[in-house]
């Protein structure tokens, strides 16, 4: 299984978008700051995530919710929970 997410940082409040084939592992990672694209937005909650059997799938997946219509479609989505 392959898994895209997005983390919210609570810090800026602006999204990140990855994909792993080990969630857990890779949020664990984001959260004790190993991951340097993220360490200095720390603290991070992850706010939404999908699984994919395929890996090319999770790509795909990963480089559209990173475009334009990826980014309306997450708020759009998530907009109770950024509401509160």
């Amino acid at each position: 299984m392959y898994y895209v997410y997005i983390l919210i940082s609570e810090k800026d409040n602006m999204f990140y978008t990855g994909y792993t084939s080990d969630l857990e592992n890779r949020i664990e990672e984001h959260l004790k700051g190993k991951v340097n694209s993220t360490r200095h937005r720390l603290p991070l909650k992850l706010v939404y995530y999908e699984c994919s059997i395929n890996q090319d799938d999770a790509l795909h997946r990963e480089k559209y919710l990173k475009s334009t219509y990826g980014k309306r479609y997450i708020k759009n989505r998530l907009k109770h929970f950024l509401n509160e």
